[in-house]
Formats: C-alpha cells, structure tokens, sequence
C-alpha cells in the first residue's frame, strides 16, 4: 500500500516520504480501516519535527517516531476486525484516530478510538473531527465547563481547534468572542461567535468568564486580567517555550498557580476516545457544529500541507484525501 513514512525528525520536506509500504496486520483486538481521508493537526508537525523534545520522552520515539506512517485523523470504512471486537464489523463507515499513521491506504487502530462516522458528513469532513474535535470537547466541556449566559473568549479561534471550541461554547449555551487573524475574522463569525476580535488591530478588553486560549504564547500574567476573578482560563497546547519544553511551561504553571489565586487555571492533554466521538457525532447530527475544512491534498502532498499548517495558513482544517 501506499503510505506517507518518515524514519527520522526533521522538516517535513526532508523526512515525510510516500512510498509503498505492506499493509499492516490486524491484532485480536484491532481493526484494518481502508482509509478514504486523513485529518492534519498540528500534532503531525510535532511528530514529524520531533519537537518539543519532551514529547519524545514521553513514548513518540527518541531517536525517531515509533509510527510506521504519520498522520493520526482518519475517516473511512471498516476492512477487516480481530476475533475479539464485536463492536464494528467490515462495511461500517467510521472515523477515529489511527495507532500507526493515517497518511496510508490502510491503518489499524483499535475499537476504544472509533466510532459510527457521522452520517451528514462526508469522508473528508469527517477527518477533520477527531483530534481537534475532542480537544476542543475536553477543553469547553470538561476542563471549563461552559454554561448558560457565561462570556467565553477563544483565542486562536480560527485554527482546528478554535474553529469547534467556537461552537461548542456556543452549544454549551456561551456568549462566544473569538480572537483571531484579519484573514480568519469572516470564518469565525461565521460559525458562531457573538464577536469577533482581529488581533492585528485591537487588543482583548473587558473580563471574561471562561478564556479558552488554544496554542497561544501570552504570558499567564496577561490572560488572568482579561478573567472575571472567579473565572477560569484553559491552556490548550502552546507555542512558545524553545525546543525542549515547548508551550509545557505554561501548562505546569497555571495549574500549580491556581490553588492560590480565585480564578481556576486548567490545562488540556486530551486523549481520543470512542465516547467523546458519538457525543461529537450527535452534535454534529443535530447541527450545533460543523467542521470547517479549508483545503484538501493528494496523499503526497502531504509535507505542503503540514509546512501550511505550520505556517498559520489553515482557516479551520486541512485534510488529506486518499
């Protein structure tokens, strides 16, 4: 099969390659999906890059990723299960995350990171749920947990993340402000927000009840004055730090700061489950959220679309169609 593989670090024009690879075998507890579109995160160039190199640490690969083939989002239709899932069968259309690369005509992954593929979706919008989808879930539902009336502030709201933390706070029954870049102002007004800031030309005023700042680099200093003093701020992910620790920094201190201080200050390793996928997908049946897919690309356009993404281009998700 063909599959995009990389087995070093390393720009991913340098290191991401398609090549023909053998399909991978299905254990006891696996499932083979024939893949028809895979999701890019920013998760992929952290993988592809090796950065920070914290993450290789904590079980990615020291000296090179232990995935045969990158890519984590996938959407697509059931090949083949092993003896003990009884969960899905060949034939079912799902979506989910992969255990061994998505960028590939087949993957395996196991039954706990799947589920039914939403069915007013297509492949290609499907892809785009999983990983942004459910970090944006666990950070909106579980770690802020949005209610009626409350004045939400999501900065980096037109990314893959920030495009369903919009909507999810709006479904939560949240006043949403978006704070974002002048090319994706029309984007997330689009999708729900009450507001929306243009970072270029104005700074964030007023408290907030919840701030979800996704992938940012403001200082903890500056975000908890824009928080009502019993607000909450969530730090999901980030991109200041250097090369060891990455945006870790900011994610240990809120937390050891927030015992002390009235405002409650969270952070997000979110973690892809089957529950939080049917509970994405009856949200996005019922019409509260939509995925924004900005560009698709070929399989082995792949390093283009990671480079793009890396370099702020995406308006909500790029996707991979196999």
């Amino acid at each position: 099969m063909k599959a995009i593989t990389q087995d070093r670090y390393g720009e991913p024009g340098e290191v991401l390659k398609l090549r023909d690879i053998d399909r991978p075998t299905v254990g006891d507890d696996g499932v083979l999906v024939k893949v028809r579109a895979a999701g890019v995160d920013h998760g992929v160039w952290h993988m592809t890059t090796g950065q920070p190199y914290l993450m290789r640490i904590m079980g990615f690969g020291f000296r090179g990723p232990k995935a045969p083939a990158a890519g984590r989002d996938l959407a697509g239709v059931v090949e083949s299960v092993g003896r003990d899932v009884t969960r899905v069968k060949p034939g079912d259309e799902v979506y989910g995350v992969s255990a061994n690369g998505s960028f590939a005509e087949y993957t395996c992954t196991t039954v706990d990171r799947l589920a039914a593929k939403p069915a007013n979706l297509t492949f290609e919008q499907a892809a785009a749920v999983p990983v942004s989808g459910a970090t944006a879930l666990h950070a909106v539902r579980d770690a802020a947990a949005v209610k009626a009336g409350q004045r939400v502030l999501v900065i980096g709201a037109g990314g893959g993340v920030g495009t369903y933390a919009v909507q999810l706070a709006k479904a939560y029954g949240g006043e949403v402000t978006g704070l974002c870049g002048p090319t994706k102002v029309d984007l997330v007004r689009s999708i729900g927000a009450s507001e929306v800031i243009d970072y270029t030309r104005a700074e964030v005023k007023g408290q907030y009840d919840v701030i979800l700042d996704i992938a940012g680099n403001r200082p903890l200093s500056q975000l908890r004055k824009a928080l009502t003093p019993r607000g909450t701020l969530v730090i999901v992910g980030g991109e200041a730090g250097g090369n060891v620790f990455g945006g870790m920094g900011r994610n240990l201190g809120g937390p050891l700061l927030s015992p002390f201080v009235g405002q409650r200050l969270r952070n997000v390793i979110s973690t892809e489950r089957a529950i939080d996928l049917d509970d994405l997908r009856a949200l996005i049946e019922a019409g509260k959220v939509t995925p924004a897919v900005d560009r698709t690309y070929p399989l082995a356009d792949v390093p283009e679309a990671v480079r793009a993404l890396r370099a702020g281009q995406a308006r909500g998700k790029f996707v991979v169609i196999i």
